[in-house]
């Protein structure tokens, strides 16, 4: 583990350099992607078990709700517990589901999680008091107590962003690695023979989803840090499938292959949307099409081609 150490602060400090000499715009989407791969890293955990979640957006939105109202209301404005404190609240309000969800597998599990984000949506967009369906602004953040001048709020975020998504990196494969992350890998593949040989399948996959909320809700929350807005929309069930494409096109064999293919699809999204106004839905279907032919288990096999379930 300490070469795991290692080279995640490597890459730490190779991509915070590389920042200070990105122009702003790509910053920003190098932010929102990183943000958007801690949600999908929720969800690879849960697909190592067999469950694919079409309700991770709603978990997203809880993370940004607690922080904008902590930040307009209770005056928190700090880039560093503002994260953690959205992953909290989205566990605990996702923790009451957790036994039930736990108790289900294949499209039942699915159709359970899209329920769950589609009843969030409704009552976000019918609920004033969160600005409805515009849903409202939130203000620039702090670092650690100290104000940010304009040209170092994108930087800072950025570098937050980074941090957390490096660190959530490392965790998930020190997980991945330990007992209950092989069990994990064993429920997907014989659930009766887990329980046989003493594992608690039901709470395996319980802590799972409530580990996996928590990323949501963290990720979540840096994204709405960086675009200083939310609203329902981060609910909608649209907005989870782009999060379980990005799990897709990742595939399960490589923590760092979420992170970067959350990248390319915030790349490949952007200049379609760029070149394609009309027609970048179809551009990118068509990337997603190309990938699952030739990469059907993801942009981790290029580099573990013979691990299909490597950590």
């Amino acid at each position: 583990m300490w070469a795991l150490g290692i080279r995640a602060t490597l890459i730490l400090l190779a991509c915070l350099g590389l920042g200070l000499w990105l122009p702003k715009w790509l910053q920003f989407m190098l932010t929102m992607a990183m943000a958007n791969g801690l949600v999908s890293l929720g969800i690879v955990l849960l697909m190592r078990g067999g469950v694919v979640p079409f309700g991770q957006g709603l978990m997203a939105a809880l993370g940004g709700y607690a922080v904008a109202l902590a930040f307009q209301h209770a005056g928190w404005n700090d880039a560093v517990g503002l994260p953690l404190m959205g992953g909290l609240v989205a566990m605990l309000v996702t923790a009451p589901f957790a036994p039930l969800l736990a108790r289900y597998r294949g499209i039942f599990f699915s159709m359970l999680t899209l329920a769950l984000s589609m009843v969030g949506y409704g009552i976000l967009v019918k609920t004033e008091s969160l600005g409805g369906s515009d849903g409202f602004n939130m203000g620039r953040v702090s670092l650690l107590g100290q104000p940010l001048a304009d040209h170092q709020v994108g930087y800072t975020l950025y570098a937050v962003t980074l941090g957390f998504g490096v660190l959530a990196g490392v965790l998930a494969r020190m997980y991945f690695a330990s007992t209950r992350g092989l069990v994990t890998r064993a429920i997907r593949d014989n659930e009766l023979r887990v329980e046989y040989m003493g594992g608690s399948v039901s709470q395996t996959m319980a802590i799972n989803f409530l580990m996996a909320a928590f990323l949501a809700g963290m990720g979540g929350a840096l994204a709405v840090m960086a675009l200083g807005h939310i609203d329902p929309n981060f609910s909608y069930w649209t907005t989870s499938g782009e999060y379980v494409f990005v799990a897709i096109l990742a595939g399960s064999q490589s923590v760092v292959a979420v992170l970067l293919s959350a990248v390319v699809l915030e790349v490949v999204r952007s200049f379609s949307s760029l070149y394609f106004p009309t027609t970048w839905q179809f551009a990118l279907g068509l990337f997603l099409l190309l990938v699952i032919r030739f990469l059907p288990l993801g942009l981790g096999s290029l580099w573990q081609p013979r691990r299909e379930d490597a950590p």
